[in-house]
């Protein structure tokens, strides 16, 4: 939860994540200042500064912050007190503080990497004995994004995404079974972006909003584009295109952002309807469906570096070694956390996809989901 936190790439949308990912509006420049970026020659190992006790007093010293912060957040909910502007950026970075200052004490002090914890962070990075306090981090994150009383909500969520999903992608030339892996991908996208939830608003943006977290100009284009396919996923699946019309006459004049169907629709048009195509080949190179997920969620944080990858040769070598693309990488949770990580100057796609952990929890979910939809559930 740490919601989409939007640094934008070149043309591009980041990701949402109302869990353990992603940051908000922040600037390239105090991205670098607040998360540390260290430019080193590539391969070249980080130095690191702190002796284990400055390590141990540090991270004594960012965990308490964090504390400090979720106890204000809840007093000023609790009591109803104006939030400041984007309530969840000041959460984010202190929940990123923390973890960047376990790993530095982790690889000063090996030994005090502990057991596994419920959220599958890896133990280098998270003390398990700090789990009430990402649970605390989550509920207030459900709170600042809650939706607004006009929000048009979906009885069958998840259905109607992997619905959208599987008819776009036949509508871009795809057979049923890689169809079925567009429509399981967009429920992935879903979960990245919002933790599963429809609607939603933004604790770290006040540009993103909604079931997929686009922007007005982004909801505005995938709309033409669907309206440009409408006839011809009428033609195979007249049962969608009348619910699809449903929606619009119920959407109004309401911003389509703020219901589910006309969110998820608007937004898979426009980032991610283009990439369909390129499923069979996708599930090819990478067979693991959280993969998968993670590289179309790759599409809204680096989209020209994701779609430069996908026509390159050799998708999982392909290097990032530009600057601010690696700066926004760290912006969503990726090589964020610990000086190491941060001293990265470039990084093959396999290496990033493998740094996505904090996505896997949300991926693995957005999984079971869409097999009990498979095996018949209504939502």
């Amino acid at each position: 939860m740490g919601t989409r936190r939007y640094v934008r790439a070149p043309t591009a949308a980041l990701a949402l994540g109302v869990l353990l990912t992603p940051p908000a509006a922040i600037t390239v420049a105090s991205l670098v200042g607040n998360l540390g970026f260290m430019s080193r020659a590539m391969g070249e190992p980080a130095v690191l500064g702190k002796k284990p006790s400055d390590a141990l007093r540090t991270y004594d010293s960012s965990r308490a912050g964090f504390e400090s912060i979720l106890r204000q957040r809840r007093a000023q909910i609790n009591s109803g007190q104006r939030l400041p502007n984007l309530p969840g950026q000041a959460l984010y970075l202190a929940r990123n503080n923390m973890m960047s200052a376990y790993k530095d004490l982790t690889d000063a002090l090996p030994a005090r990497i502990g057991g596994p914890n419920k959220f599958g962070i890896p133990p280098a990075y998270f003390d398990a004995g700090n789990e009430p306090l990402l649970d605390e981090y989550r509920r207030l994150f459900d709170l600042m994004q809650a939706p607004p009383v006009n929000a048009q909500k979906s009885d069958t969520p998840f259905k109607d995404i992997v619905g959208l999903g599987t008819a776009i992608a036949r509508a871009r030339g795809l057979d049923a079974p890689n169809a079925e892996a567009a429509g399981r991908i967009s429920l992935g996208l879903f979960f990245a972006e919002t933790n599963g939830n429809q609607n939603i608003g933004n604790a770290r943006s006040n540009k993103y909003k909604g079931s997929l977290q686009t922007g007005v100009s982004e909801d505005q284009n995938g709309r033409k584009r669907w309206a440009a396919i409408k006839k011809s996923i009428a033609a195979f699946d007249p049962a969608l295109n009348d619910r699809d019309d449903r929606e619009e006459a119920r959407v109004g004049d309401l911003d389509h952002r703020y219901n589910h169907w006309t969110a998820v629709r608007d937004g898979l048009m426009n980032a991610h309807a283009d990439i369909f195509p390129r499923v069979p080949a996708i599930v090819k190179t990478l067979p693991d469906p959280i993969d998968q997920m993670k590289l179309f969620e790759l599409i809204q944080i680096i989209p020209s570096p994701t779609r430069s990858a996908l026509g390159s040769r050799n998708l999982v070598d392909y290097r990032i070694s530009d600057p601010k693309i690696m700066a926004y990488l760290r912006n969503n949770s990726i090589f964020t956390f610990g000086e190491a990580d941060r001293a990265r100057t470039s990084a093959t796609f396999r290496e990033i996809l493998d740094a996505m952990w904090l996505f896997n929890e949300k991926f693995e979910r957005a999984l079971a989901k869409f097999e009990e939809i498979k095996a018949g559930s209504k939502r």
